[in-house]
């Protein structure tokens, strides 16, 4: 039912076609109508008004002056012949003020079947004058009887003779008539039916290539940029669709310069990292021994060893941050389930980082959850961690279910965050002060844990209390197997489109 929709050109096409031909089948079917009724009624109206005529002249005038009421209904039996529905009425007077009536079918035609106007009209003396040689004309007039439609004309004897009327029926006529209508209708009928096939025609002719170019662009909007139009003609559509191919060769060749740009940006990130891993393992083990002989030092050297081992695990944290985010970014990233209570994996978290007096802890035990126990201590480690270095301590943790989600609340009672940088909290490398560039994070923490919850098929949300503060709510499905699975499948097509070619026919 959707391609038959108002908003469907289809249909706005059939419409107008039909509407265009039934305009024009009707109006020609009624300007041929009309035109055979009057040529039909004209021919019948002048033949019976030419025969009366003759009748009037040769039979009724050879009439006495006073003839008898025999007399005038032999007359009008011969005016009216063996014609079917043609009757003649004769009105003489055998004295002065007496008339007499002669019918041919008195059964059919009397004389107050005659109109009082055309009777008025035919009595009416003319003045005779050069434009006007005759006191008496021949006057008609259509009326209709019962349902059936007659011709009712008459004239009288100049000099004296009598009065003449004639009824003839024009059933016939109508018949015919009624026959040419139902004709006429007929093949209106036949030009409606026939312009609707022909404005499916039509339709299907343009509408085609604007499907293909409809599928083409629902193709390339899915990341299928191999996809072309198969042109075909010189008219606009093909000309359309040559100008689709070549928005799509360069938006396909616009996206391979950046997708290659960025696969060599995240190489780079990765190789880099990596490389950087063997120093800093060295540097590490250096850092430590130094920090177990910070107390036997000089005091002139012992802040700077501070120093250095300190920005040497900041530098490692760093590392293993990039080498995260490019796992992510190359789609490498992938969970590995169990089933966790997540009350003990909460109290591991804190414990693990001696944060136990400064975290505020309320979770159930016995809530348990299918997810990657150490993504979730990554995303957990980062929250708290962002919080307590913000906020300060205490630093609430409230864990909750909410139908099939488990939802971690992570509460400090700082600052908040600033209105202009809450929308920006959880992009790589953003901090809140320009002036301190240089601080204990790198800007990936918050980043890494949003990815983290986004693999889960989860999400956080950052929000400031109304009462002070600055909340961080984590929810993950309860259950993760399903997305493991959508992300693997995802993974697998889009590996497999990647050698693919589209072609739109």
């Amino acid at each position: 039912m959707a391609g038959l929709r108002w908003t469907s050109l289809r249909l706005r096409l059939v419409v107008v076609f039909g509407a265009v031909a039934l305009t024009a089948a009707v109006s020609a079917s009624g300007i041929a109508y009309w035109l055979n009724r009057e040529a039909v009624l004209t021919r019948t109206q002048d033949a019976a008004l030419k025969d009366f005529r003759q009748g009037m002249q040769s039979r009724a005038a050879d009439l006495p002056l006073r003839p008898q009421q025999s007399e005038l209904q032999s007359t009008a039996e011969l005016m009216a012949g063996d014609s079917p529905g043609y009757s003649v009425l004769l009105i003489g007077e055998r004295a002065q003020g007496k008339p007499i009536v002669g019918a041919s079918d008195p059964d059919t035609f009397t004389l107050d079947d005659v109109p009082a106007s055309l009777r008025n009209a035919v009595n009416r003396q003319q003045k005779v004058t050069s434009g006007n040689q005759y006191p008496f004309h021949l006057f008609w007039q259509r009326t209709e009887r019962n349902g059936t439609p007659y011709l009712v004309g008459g004239t009288r004897v100049i000099g004296g003779g009598p009065t003449g009327y004639l009824y003839k029926s024009l059933d016939q006529e109508r018949a015919d008539l009624n026959s040419l209508a139902w004709s006429l209708g007929i093949a209106t009928a036949l030009a409606l039916v026939g312009s609707a096939l022909l404005a499916q025609a039509a339709a299907t002719t343009v509408l085609k290539p604007v499907q293909r170019l409809g599928e083409a662009a629902r193709q390339l909007g899915e990341g299928k940029f191999a996809t072309r139009l198969r042109v075909s003609g010189t008219d606009e559509l093909a000309e359309l669709s040559r100008t689709f191919n070549s928005a799509a060769e360069s938006l396909q060749k616009k996206v391979a310069d950046m997708s290659a740009r960025e696969e060599s940006s995240r190489r780079f990130v990765a190789d880099m990292s990596h490389e950087l891993r063997t120093p800093l393992t060295a540097l590490t083990a250096v850092a430590e021994v130094l920090e177990e002989e910070a107390d036997s030092l000089d005091p002139m050297i012992a802040p700077a060893v501070t120093l250095v081992v300190s920005e040497t695990r900041r530098l490692n944290v760093l590392v293993e941050n990039l080498m995260e985010v490019t796992r992510f970014d190359a789609g490498t990233a992938r969970l590995v389930l169990d089933d966790v209570d997540v009350a003990d994996q909460v109290t591991a978290c804190i414990d693990a980082r001696a944060w136990l007096d400064a975290v505020d802890l309320d979770a159930e035990r016995g809530i348990v959850a299918r997810l990657d126990p150490r993504r979730l201590d990554v995303i957990l480690a980062n929250l708290i961690g962002n919080a307590l270095k913000h906020g300060g301590s205490p630093v609430g943790v409230a864990v909750r279910t909410e139908g099939e989600e488990l939802v971690i609340e992570v509460r400090d009672h700082g600052p908040g965050i600033p209105e202009d940088v809450l929308p920006h909290v959880f992009d790589r490398f953003y901090k809140a002060s320009a002036s301190r560039p240089r601080s204990d994070g790198s800007g990936l923490g918050l980043s890494i844990a949003m990815e983290n919850a986004h693999i889960h098929g989860g999400d956080i949300t950052a929000a400031n209390v109304p009462d002070g503060g600055a909340m961080f709510v984590l929810r993950l499905p309860r259950d993760g197997s399903s997305t493991a699975d959508a992300d693997l499948d995802r993974n697998r097509e889009l590996e497999r489109e990647r050698g693919e070619e589209g072609d739109v026919r």
